[in-house]
């Protein structure tokens, strides 16, 4: 390397005077060392030329690159103030006229100052600004977009737009409550932006879904009350989530980690807030305005589809919607959103298949084993050109330095900070002590690349000693001789000595070491921690330094924080998770999830060509938070679900939040797309690990969890167990008798338990026999079937029950086979008993003993009866076979005289 003031005559007399006698052979450069032939002073060539060529002999034949290095004088801030100006006018000097001009014909100057990263990272802040505006216009159109409906009354487009501008005032809210407290902006937390935007559509999407699943015939505040009971957990768990991972990234040692989850954290907190204060109340505005039958766009009363029929079909396209206040339940003004119910009627039954299930569970597992490899193939380390833009000068200067300089790659310097009396033999001895023990290493040269003023100062004293005529054993002498003699302001060693204000102490003082053969970011961590061992294990107060450590220090902290980090949020994230979904078997799930997501992200990250370093690991915080998202909705609404059986559940929560997961999922990738048009790697960083992560997360909540929750989730062994168990119940006499009259067939029990058997060895006929035949005549207050007549029965009966089917027959079939049409499931839990069993079930003692001591108390109640003889006249003597009445609520609606009709059973 060469500056201004060192090696004054390489650069004066070699470079300017000199060149001729190179030129003409006359002067020959030898490689790597050359002494000059005036002064002897040794000069070691690698460290300033690049890509050498030499001859057999040692001779340099070319030299395509070499490298000068100015030092600038930054002792006060006013020093500092002018290196800054000077460096800037000399970067703006060679960008006029060499990329402006082209005055260089024969040459390419590669550029670097000390001030190169603070203008690039500023450059990176400056790239992305633009996008701000286009970004939200993009979030909020598609926002608009999709929470519309073809009903113009229960669409929602302001909604979509208030939900972003929900976002954008929570995060400047945020911002401004940071920089009043203190904290110091940097150019990266302008991706929070982005962020949080997305995280606060996703929230959006879920109380807009969950609004859409409330009854309009309730009022407002009912609505609200319901939609919040459902939304605000869901949102809960995401903030807290969010929360608590920025929480955990506070707490790194890189100080930008730091300042962004600070800044982030805040504005999640807010965020929180926002949507559930302000947005919560533009849901209940938009609820009233819906109540009123008003259009969701321009706010004026409308009709529905019902009592529209007779208008242009521009008014139905544009229009129509809401219900009638007087027929409130038309089907034709009660559609439901159409991706909702895509979600419930066909993605769910798709994933309801067994097959599909294991085809979910194959592709999952080939997902793992692709990111278990990219975990194998992961490189740690932020490079040097990744900080500038794609177009930097900077890029050019790296580049440059990796083709000629990485044999000899790094200048560094030893600085000895303190009072020392450099007079005294001991201390000479510690700092030549420390010298050696560094050129020793196989990371340093040997000595012939080390320029230490001592060592050449002491040198120069043994041989000019005795000429000269003076003496530095002493240190007034040590001080006086070293400034007179050796330090002249045109020394090459001048800016490596500092005096305090009087010129009698050396406050601090440098040497310089050459690092060698340097290959790789392990190597380059290697050698920052064997260097500083050695440097702490000395006597004295010594410090290594280069500008590059910057990075270097990133290589031996950032794998240990990062996994550190993983773990730590992943526990909160199990914990809070279980918090809020309290059941074992979900939260267990949730944290498969997490786990899963995490390795994805890890993996797949590195098959995209993205290290591991500070800026990869703030997104591994994030990412912890976010991978909670989507599956812990799922979750919540699969464990709330009232459904009995895995498959309905899946259907219930998918059509609950399936839509809002996709929307969330859409609405973030879009957001950081400005990201990836910035053209820089640290905004390219986040849009890849965010793409990621919200990806495989909704992959996750849609895909996998449901097909797991099915198949382990809470109530899927018992259910099937359930299920099964009905089905056979049920086969034999419900499906025998029509609907609603599913009535299921007396037990026999007796004290022997034989004669069930007996009975299941004859060939008795069953009801199915009669499963196919016309009904006619049956009476809703008959007995249907219960009981059989005895020869002596009274033949009035039965002319009785006929005469009263004739004139019931046609209501109430009408009604009840319209509700078995309409309602399949209201009219089939209203009309099966709670227990069904098969003529040859089994049953307790005790519950027989029960039903009987009922049936005792009912019969009771009715012997005071008026008509109690009448009925005994008219209907007989009827004996039942057996001892037990089952489905007796089931038939409740039937004249109770009937039920009894005579005194004894």
């Amino acid at each position: 390397m060469v500056d201004q003031n060192k090696h004054s005559w390489f650069h004066v007399d070699l470079v300017n005077h000199k060149s001729f006698l190179v030129e003409s052979g006359a002067l020959n450069l030898t490689f790597p060392l050359m002494f000059n032939p005036v002064t002897w002073d040794a000069h070691a060539f690698p460290v300033f030329f690049g890509g050498t060529e030499v001859s057999d002999d040692g001779i340099i034949l070319s030299v395509p690159s070499v490298q000068l290095v100015y030092f600038g004088n930054a002792d006060n801030k006013k020093f500092d103030r002018m290196g800054a100006a000077w460096e800037d006018a000399f970067l703006d000097l060679i960008t006029e006229k060499q990329d402006e001009q082209n005055i260089f014909k024969h040459i390419r100057i590669a550029r670097f100052a000390s001030r190169t990263l603070d203008h690039e990272l500023e450059r990176n802040t400056k790239s992305v600004v633009p996008y701000f505006s286009s970004t939200f216009a993009i979030m909020a159109l598609f926002s608009v977009v999709t929470c519309m409906m073809t009903d113009w009354v229960r669409s929602k487009p302001w909604l979509g737009l208030l939900g972003n501008l929900s976002a954008a005032m929570a995060t400047l809210c945020a911002f401004g409550i940071c920089m009043y407290a203190g904290v110091d902006f940097i150019g990266i937390n302008l991706a929070a932006p982005f962020l949080m935007i997305g995280i606060g559509i996703d929230d959006t999407f879920v109380m807009l879904a969950a609004w859409r699943r409330t009854s309009m015939k309730h009022s407002v505040p009912e609505r609200m009350a319901q939609m919040l009971s459902e939304a605000a957990v869901s949102i809960t768990i995401t903030s807290v989530t969010d929360f608590f991972s920025f929480w955990i990234g506070i707490f790194s040692p890189f100080p930008s980690v730091t300042i962004f989850c600070i800044y982030s954290g805040a504005a999640t907190c807010l965020l929180f807030i926002w949507h559930l204060t302000f947005f919560a109340a533009c849901v209940a505005l938009s609820g009233y305005a819906e109540q009123k039958n008003l259009h969701s766009v321009i706010c004026i009363p409308v009709q529905p589809v019902s009592k529209s029929q007779h208008r242009w079909w521009i008014y139905h396209v544009f229009c129509s919607g809401g219900v009638d206040p007087d027929d409130i339940d038309n089907p034709m003004d009660n559609k439901e959103n159409g991706v909702m119910i895509f979600f419930r009627d066909y993605f769910a039954n798709f994933l309801n298949n067994g097959f599909v299930k294991f085809l979910v569970i194959v592709v999952f597992i080939a997902y793992l084993a692709v990111a278990g490899y990219g975990v194998t193939q992961i490189q740690e380390g932020l490079e040097r050109r990744k900080v500038a833009k794609n177009d930097s000068y900077a890029i050019e200067f790296f580049d440059r330095e990796d083709d000629y300089y990485r044999e000899f790659p790094y200048r560094m310097q030893v600085i000895i900070a303190g009072n020392y009396d450099y007079s005294n033999r001991t201390v000479q001895e510690e700092v030549e002590k420390l010298t050696q023990t560094l050129e020793n290493t196989s990371y340093v040269s040997n000595q012939l690349y080390t320029e230490s003023w001592l060592r050449s100062f002491l040198q120069y004293a043994e041989r000019n000693q005795e000429y000269l005529n003076f003496t530095i054993d002493k240190k007034e002498d040590f001080h006086r001789v070293l400034r007179e003699l050796w330090l002249p302001p045109t020394s090459a060693f001048s800016l490596d000595v500092k005096f305090d204000d009087s010129g009698e102490n050396i406050l601090a003082m440098r040497f310089l070491v050459q690092a060698v053969n340097i290959s790789g970011t392990e190597h380059e961590k290697e050698m920052v921690g064997a260097l500083r061992r050695i440097v702490k294990e000395s006597s004295l107060n010594a410090t290594i330094f280069h500008p590059y450590f910057v990075f270097f220090d990133q290589f031996e902290l950032v794998r240990p924080m990062s996994i550190q980090n993983m773990l730590l949020g992943g526990v909160i994230m199990m914990i809070v998770s279980f918090i809020f979904i309290p059941n074992f078997l979900c939260s267990f799930w949730v944290a498969i999830s997490i786990i899963s997501i995490e390795i994805g992200v890890v993996g797949y990250m590195a098959l995209w060509h993205v290290n591991l370093d500070s800026i990869s690991m703030i997104n591994l915080i994030m990412c912890i938070g976010f991978s909670v998202d989507f599956t812990a909705h799922i979750c919540y609404a699969y464990m709330s679900s009232k459904a009995k059986s895995p498959d309905q559940r899946v259907r219930e929560c998918l059509y609950a939040l399936g839509l809002p997961i996709l929307q969330g999922s859409i609405s973030t990738i879009l957001g950081m797309m400005a990201l990836i048009l910035a053209n820089n790697y640290i905004f390219a960083v986040f849009f890849k690990m965010v793409f990621l992560v919200v990806f495989f997360g909704a992959m996750h909540g849609l895909f996998l969890l449901p097909v797991l929750l099915s198949l382990f989730g809470p109530g899927s062994w018992s259910c099937c167990r359930n299920q099964e168990e009905e089905d056979i119940k049920m086969s034999n006499v419900e499906k025998s008798l029509p609907h609603p009259y599913c009535i299921p067939h007396p037990q026999f029990k007796l004290n022997s338990g034989n004669l069930g058997n007996t009975l299941k060895n004859q060939k008795l006929p069953t009801l199915e026999k009669y499963s196919n035949k016309n009904y006619k005549g049956y009476d809703v207050d008959k007995d249907l079937g219960l009981g059989t007549s005895e020869e002596n029965s009274s033949e009035s009966s039965s002319n009785h029950s006929n005469k009263k089917a004739v004139i019931d027959k046609q209501p109430s079939n009408r009604k009840y086979e319209d509700s078995w049409r309409n309602n399949p499931e209201v009219s089939s839990s209203q009309f099966h008993s709670s227990q069904v069993l098969d003529i040859f079930g089994t049953d307790s003692d005790q519950e027989y003993y029960r039903r009987r001591e009922m049936m005792e108390r009912n019969r009771r109640q009715f012997q005071d009866l008026p008509r109690q003889e009448e009925v005994y006249r008219a209907y007989g003597h009827r004996r039942r076979y057996s001892p037990q009445i089952l489905g007796i609520t089931h038939i409740l609606h039937l004249n109770p005289k009937n039920l009894f009709p005579e005194k004894g059973i």
